[in-house]
């Protein structure tokens, strides 16, 4: 797009705010969205900020039969001072380029998006909560809107961002999670879908995961779908463990999704000196390093959680108990730098942080 115009088109009667205190994930929705349409020849066209509400689509659209869509997560925060900020939204907006292209959709402008998300997020900011650990998540997300039943890239599309209130993820403390290595099914190969965020990969996601949920488990540890002998990732997170000093994560191979807070976690790590690879990591070698007593934390990273640390493993009819079931002190270390840059309350040195500020009106 090459001029900065958006439409605005506020609601006539707001919703009533959900109470801060008993925020549901994803259940509550802002009195705003914003949306974009994509069409040959007209390219990505009228960009608009509307009440939130119902969308009418073709029940032969492509998104609802071949799966052509992709989507977003990140948050936005309210700081002690009153400034309401983001956390790395170009890496967020970049990689949903890269899912555009595995998925054949077109690309956006990231800049543009950047500052239509800034602009909604102001025009809903009375709904970003204030309370300790709260948020504004938002979620952008595309669908192929054609309406045609042959396999084939779509030639129509919408661009959609909507924000939903989330409550503190860890509202009595972090604690440990119990997960279980998945041997049977799995959640990408190299070559399909899993580097993209698209919503196929967590639909294939659920079947193993409701098994684990019925024995205990908080989660699956993914291995890879070729060998079913190398770890990829944890439920919809990506993973690291600290092995005698050494933090490992899976090097991105393909089905691993690049997560940000993962980059995150790395440049962290590396400011700090303390050793981290990327590299293949298989559940053999991470048992024997628990048997010789080197398997000090296993945690996992995304944007809901931060960090989420790992306190058992079970695998093949054994249980690794890691550190005790306890947080780790890199873990521990983590979350509270990550999260205190994210509500400017720790110093941000890598410049992660992007300011949502009042913007001229849009005529």
């Amino acid at each position: 797009m090459e001029e900065w115009t958006v439409r605005v088109e506020h609601c006539d009667t707001k919703k009533e705010k959900p109470d801060t205190d008993h925020l549901e994930f994803g259940r509550s929705f802002t009195d705003h969205m914003f949306v974009m349409d994509y069409s040959e020849p007209l390219g990505w066209h009228d960009a608009r900020i509307v009440p939130y509400q119902k969308l009418t689509i073709d029940p032969s659209a492509m998104a609802f039969h071949y799966g052509q869509t992709v989507f977003e997560g990140m948050k936005a925060y309210y700081t002690e001072n009153g400034e309401i900020q983001l956390f790395r939204p170009d890496k967020n907006l970049a990689r949903l380029n890269h899912s555009n292209d595995r998925l054949c959709i077109p690309p956006v402008d990231e800049e543009f998006v950047l500052k239509a998300i800034k602009q909604l997020i102001y025009t809903d900011k009375e709904w970003i909560p204030k309370a300790e650990g709260t948020s504004l998540y938002i979620r952008p997300f595309i669908i192929s809107t054609e309406p045609y039943l042959g396999v084939a890239p779509s030639h129509h599309y919408k661009l959609i961002v909507i924000l939903s209130p989330v409550g503190a993820y860890y509202k009595e403390g972090i604690n440990p999670v119990k997960i279980a290595v998945e041997n049977h099914y799995v959640r990408a190969v190299k070559g399909g879908t899993g580097e993209a965020k698209t919503g196929g990969n967590y639909a294939s996601s659920l079947k193993a995961q409701e098994m684990v949920s019925k024995q205990g488990y908080s989660q699956v540890l993914w291995l890879d779908g070729v060998e079913k002998k190398y770890i990829e990732e944890v439920g919809s997170m990506n993973v690291f463990f600290k092995i005698n000093g050494e933090v490992v994560t899976p090097a991105l191979n393909g089905s691993i999704l690049s997560g940000v807070t993962r980059d995150s976690v790395i440049e962290l790590l590396k400011y700090w000196d303390v050793p981290v690879t990327e590299r293949r990591i298989s559940m053999e070698e991470l048992y024997q390093a628990y048997v010789d007593g080197q398997l000090e934390e296993a945690f996992g990273t995304g944007t809901a959680a931060v960090i989420s640390p790992i306190g058992e493993l079970a695998w093949e009819g054994k249980k690794l108990e890691v550190n005790n079931g306890k947080i780790g002190e890199t873990a521990k270390r983590l979350y509270d730098t990550m999260s205190g840059i994210q509500y400017g309350k720790v110093e941000d040195p890598f410049g992660w942080i992007v300011k949502v500020k009042e913007t001229e009106p849009v005529k």
